[in-house]
């Protein structure tokens, strides 16, 4: 809603400033009101296609705020649960937590703790990381399928508008080489045909600002699965051990004494 509310704000802001004073102050009759909605009217059947792109680029921004969070993809609820089945080495319990969410943090301890091996040193944590990985690896992939598409429609929207002005044009010079028009005619279809520039640029800036904010900020959550994960896997291993258990410094102090 907030940025179907700024387009619209963009489209009423570039309105000829002419048709919003009422007058010319010079005498001549006021302008006719344009509307955001008779803007559109005018940009032809391309902006058909700008409306389109615009209704894809709030999906997609809709979407990649409900999906993309640390709250969403690495709930500290299972982490905590994962822990605290790793510290009493109870991998079952730990792979149907993490199996039975929809988590990108479980999909990656899914696959890692498939590589346990308690007989292998570390219980096998080389290729429970090499798993844990890929598995990541697999989830940034995914979830940047959807913000390139903020991506494509970054460049396609503006690209689209720059081709309807292009067509405009050849059609208004077409007129003028046909009819006896004068320059006043040539000017109101060349104003036609860059409607469809304006309109590509305001579909295309705000979906350029979401491409680039949701790709760092899925980046951020994807290091923080990763720190989880590793967390999780250093627990397991025996070289990390949760709060209230005994520190290896005071074991080795005590065997000392």
């Amino acid at each position: 809603m907030l940025l179907s509310a700024a387009i619209l704000s963009l489209f009423l802001m570039a309105t000829p400033a002419s048709a919003q004073d009422g007058g010319t102050g010079n005498g001549a009759p006021p302008p006719e009101n344009v509307s955001a909605l008779d803007l559109y009217k005018q940009g032809g059947s391309f902006m058909h296609i700008l409306l389109v792109c615009s209704i894809g680029t709030i999906a997609v921004a809709v979407y990649c705020f409900v999906q993309i969070s640390g709250k969403k993809m690495a709930p500290k609820g299972l982490v905590d649960r994962v822990n605290a089945a790793m510290a009493a080495k109870d991998v079952n319990a730990a792979y149907s937590a993490c199996d039975s969410h929809p988590s990108s943090y479980g999909k990656v301890m899914s696959g890692a703790l498939l590589k346990v091996n308690f007989e292998r040193d570390l219980s096998n944590k080389a290729s429970m990381t090499d798993a844990a990985v890929e598995a990541i690896d697999e989830e940034e992939h995914r979830q940047m399928v959807w913000v390139n598409y903020l991506n494509i429609f970054a460049t396609l929207a503006p690209m689209i508008g720059l081709l309807g002005t292009v067509w405009g044009m050849i059609e208004a010079f077409d007129k003028l080489a046909t009819t006896s028009g004068d320059a006043k005619q040539l000017a109101g279809g060349i104003k036609i045909a860059m409607v469809t520039t304006a309109g590509g640029l305001i579909v295309g800036i705000p979906a350029m600002f979401f491409y680039f904010f949701f790709r760092d900020k899925l980046q951020g959550v994807m290091t923080t699965v990763q720190k989880h994960a590793s967390f999780a896997i250093d627990i397991l291993s025996g070289e990390i051990r949760l709060q209230g258990a005994t520190e290896p410094a005071s074991q080795e102090n005590t065997e000392a004494s």
